[in-house]
Order: C-alpha cells, then structure tokens, then sequence
C-alpha cells in the first residue's frame, strides 16, 4: 500500500505524519511508525545483513520464490542464508515427538525424495522436520529451512550445527529480521511460507495441536 502510494519504500520511509496519514494506515499506525523509525538506521541495517553473510530478496526481484508470489499475504522481503534457487519442491512437517514408525516414514521418505532430485523443504522443528533436513543432506541433497525467528538465530538451540549444513547444502530462510528471537506468535505465519515454497506437503504423525 504504501509502495504504491508514494512510488518507492525509500520516499515512504521519509514520508511526513501526514503524508503517511492520508495513505490510509491506521493513526496509531502512522504515529508509531514516526516515532520508531527514528531508532533505525536502514544504512547500518544494510551493512550488519551484509556482514551476517545474509541476502535480502523482495517480490520486486526475478529470484523471488516464484510458487511464493502465490501465496496470500506474501512476505514483501526474505532473508536468506544460502542460495534459495529450487524449483522441484516439497515440504515435509510432522509431530515433535514421532513414533519409531513415524520417524523411519520421515526417513525413508525425504531420502527417497532428496534421491530425485527433490528439494525438502521444513521448518527446523524437533522431531519429524529435524529428522527431513538431516537426510536431505546426507542423502547429497538440498534443503529449505524456514525460520520462526530470524536467520541468525538458531531455533531449536540443539540445531546450531544443522543449520551450519544447510547453509552449506541449501539455505535457511526466514521473513523476520536479524536477530528476532522465535515467538509463538511467528510460527502459524511461517507456515504459510512452508506451504507456499513447495508444489506439495507431507505431514507425517501430526495432530490438530501440532504446532512449532
């Protein structure tokens, strides 16, 4: 909305209380934004996404996740640790807690999968999707991790040196700052990029609760 309303986010930034006022955002919106923006510094945000080894992809750029433009409420911006680039896509989620069946299930098939040629795509939770990302790699494939929290942070800690091999091997995703720490508020949104980044989804051992 503002983007179109002032042509580019940089004049939206700079924009008046009134100027940003008659583009129709709330006014406690409006004075919340004037009061905070104030604290940021977007040149030094630059810098500190660049020196994190982090890139920055909005819907604006031709490397965007085209099945993501897809999805309703889609992320304006991405960071991302490692090359997103896959089209051959599917994500894999289930229970933190699987069974032994459900676990070999989860195995066998993101190996199969990851076997293809297929990206695995999942969300770093414990159990099922921890168990996907690990035998993409070692079965030589790639794997998407999306992140509740941004994608400097490691969520769950147990996963730090898993999401140094997924860099390395795919990359790790998320459309939270630097630095945000995961909340649980942020996981039913990240869903919708788990979803939105595969051509299909495999739940495996997950109730109605399951949840980050």
């Amino acid at each position: 909305m503002l983007e179109s309303r002032f042509g580019s986010l940089q004049v939206a930034w700079s924009a008046s209380q009134s100027e940003l006022a008659t583009a129709g955002l709330d006014r406690g919106v409006v004075a919340s934004l004037v009061e905070h923006r104030t604290d940021v510094d977007p040149q030094r945000e630059i810098d500190r996404i660049h020196a994190a080894g982090v890139t920055v992809l909005t819907w604006h750029d031709s490397n965007y996740p085209m099945l993501l433009r897809e999805v309703d409420d889609l992320p304006p911006i991405l960071y991302a640790r490692g090359p997103i680039g896959a089209t051959k896509t599917v994500t894999v989620v289930g229970t933190h807690k699987p069974t032994a069946y459900g676990r070999e299930v989860a195995k066998y098939l993101s190996d199969e999968l990851a076997e293809a040629g297929v990206t695995i795509v999942s969300g770093m939770a414990r159990g099922v999707e921890g168990i996907a990302h690990r035998t993409a790699l070692e079965a030589g494939g790639r794997t998407l991790a999306v992140l509740g929290c941004g994608v400097d942070v490691a969520y769950p800690p147990e996963h730090a040196s898993l999401i140094a091999q997924i860099v390395e091997q795919g990359a790790v995703i998320s459309e939270y700052p630097l630095c945000t720490k995961p909340e649980e508020r942020h996981f039913p949104r990240r869903n919708r990029l788990l979803s939105g980044l595969s051509v299909a989804t495999l739940v495996i051992e997950a109730g109605e609760g399951n949840g980050p």
